[in-house]
């Protein structure tokens, strides 16, 4: 029977789980849905409760739609919470949010979501359930959100911007979708502005263990994922490589659709164009 389990009131803090992915899931791969299979492996219960927050994306319609679309029927309880209608609410918030087994926040913007969350206290119910020992997950914005800061583009140019800091580090996303994120990125780290993390293409999702990171997975061939640090004013990058979700997807890659492929090559060239220009 579906329902989920009852979270204990505390977990070991290497027991706590968050999967933070740079893009991919539903919004953005509907016929692809390895990452959000992943998402409900992590719960302990068998037929877990997950809800989703499209805060960041204004709780819009579509986004809402797709959640539903790609989780209906996959052996889950799926919700959502729209706190643009609370009205509508019949429950408790702090109730709603420590019945689930997953808590998944949705892209957008970063810094509406965060202001939103907190004139709500959703943020510090939140805190509490990765205590409790659910699982958060999230994309783009809703995976920025739970590390000390990223890079949002909330009021156009890209800029660093500070998060709840549950993770240590700081996260940027879209690194091969949205090239022009990556330089405000290492110019912040380089700064001190953030601190040293992670940046992570489309498709690619980091699974921490309480404040270590446990596992490094991609539902795409050849997305990949950087951990960089500053040291002595110089930054240190190193190459993480993402383990293939899915026992045939190395069969499917020659199977990608080439505009993707080819959109992919054109973003990186124009990322090293505008990085070359910068230094002339």
């Amino acid at each position: 029977m579906c329902g989920g389990v009852s979270a204990p009131a505390r977990t070991a803090l290497q027991d706590r789980r968050i999967f933070a992915m740079g893009g991919g899931g539903f919004t953005m791969e509907p016929t692809n849905p390895l990452l959000d299979d992943y998402v409900l492996s992590l719960a302990r219960a068998s037929c877990p409760r997950i809800l989703f927050l499209p805060t960041a994306a204004g709780d819009t319609t579509g986004q809402i739609n797709a959640f539903y679309a790609r989780f209906a029927g996959r052996g889950c309880v799926p919700e959502h919470l729209s706190l643009f209608r609370l009205a509508e609410v019949e429950r408790p918030l702090a109730e709603i949010i420590g019945e689930q087994d997953i808590i998944y926040a949705g892209g957008g913007s970063m810094r509406n979501l965060l202001a939103i969350w907190r004139a709500h206290e959703l943020d510090t119910m939140l805190v509490e359930a990765w205590r409790r020992g659910i699982v958060l997950a999230g994309l783009s914005a809703g995976a920025m959100c739970w590390f000390q800061g990223g890079v949002t583009r909330s009021s156009g140019p890209p800029a660093p911007l500070e998060g709840l800091g549950l993770l240590g580090g700081s996260l940027t996303v879209h690194a091969d979708g949205e090239p022009e994120r990556l330089p405000v990125w290492l110019a912040a780290v380089r700064s001190g502005a953030l601190p040293g993390g992670w940046t992570l293409d489309d498709g690619v999702g980091l699974l921490f263990a309480g404040e270590q990171l446990e596992r490094v997975v991609s539902s795409r061939p050849g997305a990949g994922a950087q951990r960089v640090d500053a040291i002595a004013g110089e930054l240190v990058r190193r190459r993480l490589e993402p383990e293939l979700l899915g026992a045939d997807a190395r069969g499917r890659s020659a199977d990608l659709d080439e505009d993707v492929q080819e959109l992919r090559r054109v973003n990186r060239m124009r990322g090293r164009a505008a990085r070359q220009a910068r230094m002339e």
